[in-house]
């Protein structure tokens, strides 16, 4: 498989199963749709115990799909069950923290960033990459014209990758492409009938391979 660099790339966001299996299925089966960059892991409402156990089926099924698995707030979990990455969405001291104490080891990225001077603390803190959304903010069909806006400025002045969080319409993801930004990341669009996550992969692969801006070497 071409692991298109040159364009916007896919991020997909664990649905909230609390099935195990399922949960694992869904995912693996979404990623034989086509290329994914990363699958970022949240531990939604799971104690530490059951989300490190979850953690462990899933981040081998990522790395055996060439896609990074990055673990949301929890660095211990991330170590213990080798995970790439490290999403931190919280506070900007966390970030830092992240930063200071994993980068090169992990990848470490996130931020809640809502205008553009939060953006600029957080790229100072020259994090893998930033994130313009929330994990679960893709309530509406589009993505939120604000994270586009965001995404648009930081991505046409900025060398750090962005990730812009896309609508519960697939086709949002072209939208996120359309501002340069070098991911989009997708949750219930890919997600809500997990039966047909593998060809919404697909799909949106297909669209962006055919629409989506080439970024220049």
């Amino acid at each position: 498989m071409t692991v298109p660099e040159d364009r916007c790339r896919l991020v997909l966001i664990v649905p909230d199963i609390a099935d195990i299996e399922q949960r694992t299925k869904a995912v693996a089966d979404a990623l034989r749709g086509g290329d994914v960059a990363s699958v970022i892991i949240p531990q939604y409402g799971l104690d530490d115990g059951t989300f490190q156990k979850h953690a462990e089926k899933l981040v081998p099924v990522v790395q055996a799909a060439g896609a990074a698995a990055l673990i949301a707030g929890d660095s211990r979990v991330a170590g213990r069950v080798k995970a790439d990455g490290l999403h931190i969405a919280g506070k900007l001291a966390d970030l830092a923290e992240a930063v200071e104490k994993f980068v090169p080891k992990l990848i470490v990225g996130g931020g809640s960033a809502t205008e553009r001077h939060s953006a600029l603390e957080i790229g100072e803190l020259r994090p893998d990459y930033i994130f313009f959304g929330k994990l679960d903010g893709d309530i509406k069909s589009e993505a939120h014209p604000k994270n586009l806006a965001l995404g648009e400025w930081w991505a046409s002045m900025i060398e750090i990758p962005c990730i812009i969080m896309g609508g519960s319409d697939p086709k949002s993801a072209l939208d996120v492409a359309l501002t340069g930004a070098e991911f989009v990341a997708l949750h219930t669009a890919v997600f809500a009938d997990p039966a047909a996550a593998p060809s919404i992969v697909a799909e949106v692969n297909a669209l962006l391979d055919e629409k989506a801006p080439r970024f220049e070497d």
